[in-house]
């Protein structure tokens, strides 16, 4: 088979093309990354969201930062609060704000939606948390205040078992359970009653405006999130780590499926956490193993999501060895294409995979191309210029 014959230069028209060769339009389509240093991804996932938007019916993007930051960019891209500036330093997490290509879809999306009446909506759909994780406070006091009274608990309750935020945030908890404040009789108290805030929004759903709800379900996902999190981030046992990846997409996974409920969504993360096989990562002596988000969310979406990887041929100066799917890909004509993953899959026959010094850079495993729909492929790219931002 011609690989020419099952990928397109990649364009809206190629775009449009693919998602309606699919069997069911998704409602969640899912762009990974292949790395986080690569200028050209985002530049690309702004081109491709664009048509989605303009001739699609797509009306939401979700990024892989801390949701509640996210909340910052939204509120700039459809009411106009606050500056660009404002948005991309308070907004973004992991440094994300100083990427080029974040910085003009925000511009983008806001000069859009100052357009159009119907606007185009801003997510972050990862918690507030890196390997360490952020206090409950903000999340769990935002929910409080949006539910009625009367409520089982006072704010000075919650005040007093929350206490300072520098414990919950303390990075070196990471790597010593022991610092962990997770399991702590405050903590525990502090589970119970997110548990019990979570349910009473239930009942007074009904009596909440949309956006009211739409904010209250976030801040009570987020706050028992980050609850579970920090209890188990006190646990010292060999599968500590295993656990906090899985608990992480998880929260992930929640946050997308309630973005889905607004219409039709494209979310942007790494591959590892939007793939449908296990992710595996290595972390110190171990190997770590879970499921992603995008797994998970499928569960519960069926063929309503979709699955395009990024792959990456030529990397500053490491060309990829021919026989291996990047090598494979890098024989098409163009500089970006979309390929159908499926036949990509039936046809190649034993393909290598790609080994890359970089750990933050991960090739297509060949042995799950079976589980992606689709391909998109930059033939060569360049390193981000600033190595020690993500």
């Amino acid at each position: 088979m011609d690989i020419k014959d099952i990928a397109r230069p990649l364009d809206g028209a190629a775009i449009s093309t693919f998602l309606q060769s699919l069997p069911t339009r998704p409602l969640l389509l899912g762009l990974g990354e292949a790395t986080h240093r690569v200028d050209a991804l985002p530049e690309t996932r702004n081109e491709i969201f664009r048509h989605l938007v303009e001739h699609e019916g797509y009306r939401s993007i979700a990024l892989e930062i801390d949701c509640l930051m996210g909340l910052i960019v939204d509120d700039y891209v459809t009411k106009g609060i606050g500056t660009l500036d404002e948005a991309m330093e308070r907004g973004f997490s992991h440094g994300f704000g100083a990427f080029p290509g974040n910085r003009e879809l925000v511009r983008w999306m806001r000069a859009y939606n100052e357009e159009h009446e119907e606007k185009i909506r801003f997510f972050g759909f990862d918690g507030p948390l890196e390997y360490w994780a952020a206090s409950p406070r903000q999340a769990l006091t935002a929910l409080y205040d949006l539910l009625h009274d009367p409520l089982p608990y006072t704010w000075e309750t919650l005040d007093t078992l929350l206490g300072q935020d520098d414990p919950w945030s303390n990075e070196d908890s990471a790597m010593d359970p022991s610092q962990s404040i997770g399991r702590s009789d405050e903590a525990r108290q502090l589970r119970l009653i997110a548990d019990d805030l979570v349910a009473l929004l239930d009942t007074q759903a009904p009596g909440l405006g949309v956006a009211e709800r739409e904010l209250a379900g976030l801040y009570g996902r987020t706050a028992v999130g980050l609850l579970r999190y920090h209890y188990w981030m006190a646990d010292s046992s060999p599968a500590r780590w295993s656990r906090l990846s899985s608990l992480r997409d998880a929260m992930m996974a929640a946050n997308l499926r309630a973005i889905t409920e607004l219409g039709p969504a494209l979310v942007f993360g790494h591959n590892l956490h939007l793939q449908r096989n296990k992710a595996a990562m290595s972390f110190g002596d171990q190997t770590l193993e879970w499921f992603g988000a995008g797994a998970i969310a499928e569960t519960h979406l069926g063929d309503r999501y979709t699955f395009l990887a990024t792959a990456l041929g030529t990397i500053g100066t490491e060309v990829p060895p021919p026989d291996t799917v990047e090598g494979i890909l890098s024989a098409l004509p163009w500089d970006r294409a979309l390929v159908d993953a499926r036949p990509l899959a039936e046809s190649l026959t034993r393909p290598s995979s790609r080994t890359s010094h970089d750990f933050a850079y991960f090739p297509l495993d060949p042995a799950h191309l079976g589980l992606i729909d689709g391909i998109v492929f930059l033939s060569q790219v360049a390193h981000r210029a600033d190595p020690e931002k993500p």
